[in-house]
């Protein structure tokens, strides 16, 4: 399986069967943006009383 178009193709053939969970690196590619305490924020956090920095959830609603 070391072609590109094999495991997407192994991959499609597992999704068919069960469940899967997939883990990307999308912590790493956060960090490189180099994000500060108010990206985090936003207006609906902004007066949140803890620190909110690296909560990478809250950036798909910030």
């Amino acid at each position: 399986m070391n072609q590109p178009t094999d495991r997407s193709t192994e991959l499609k053939s597992l999704l068919n069967q069960r469940i899967l969970l997939l883990d990307g690196a999308m912590g790493t590619m956060i960090q490189r943006h180099k994000l500060q305490e108010a990206d985090y924020r936003g207006e609906r956090f902004a007066h949140w009383e803890s620190d909110l920095k690296g909560n990478n959830d809250l950036l798909s609603i910030t």
